[in-house]
């Protein structure tokens, strides 16, 4: 009898650790984080998460984008793109959804988008958070 192959069928989720170096294209049908350093380009059918320690400078495709480092280029968030506190987002955003927390820097412009990228209409989603202020520090 021949040997039966394993197959993964969950979602695949990729890490580029701190210190790790990458100029090209990457692709992935799966969620990917990125804490390292990328020049290129990717195009993900997952989550995009560019972490504290990351950085990337090129053009960004994904369903949904967490930037919490450092972004240069053109991104693309077929659903939401969420900047987190840490985040500094410098460039062109095309997305659904566009949720800023308080301290996020975002140098640029962005073309919000209805369900089919490229229909942009006005039933899209902008969403700031603001930090909870804590009783002791409105006295």
């Amino acid at each position: 009898m021949g040997k039966l192959e394993e197959v993964n069928v969950g979602i695949s989720h990729n890490t580029l650790s701190t210190g790790t170096i990458i100029k090209g294209e990457i692709v992935s049908e799966g969620d990917f984080r990125i804490d390292g350093s990328v020049e290129g380009s990717i195009n993900c059918k997952g989550k995009i998460i560019i972490g504290t320690k990351g950085s990337f400078k090129g053009n960004i495709k994904g369903g949904n984008i967490d930037i919490m480092g450092y972004v240069q280029g053109d991104l693309l968030a077929e659903n939401s793109l969420s900047l987190k506190s840490t985040a500094k987002l410098e460039g062109e955003v095309q997305t659904k959804t566009l949720i800023i927390e308080e301290g996020a820097i975002f140098n640029g412009s962005c073309k919000m988008t209805n369900n089919n990228i490229g229909d942009s209409r006005v039933n899209t989603n902008v969403i700031v958070k603001e930090t909870a202020t804590s009783e002791k520090d409105k006295k």
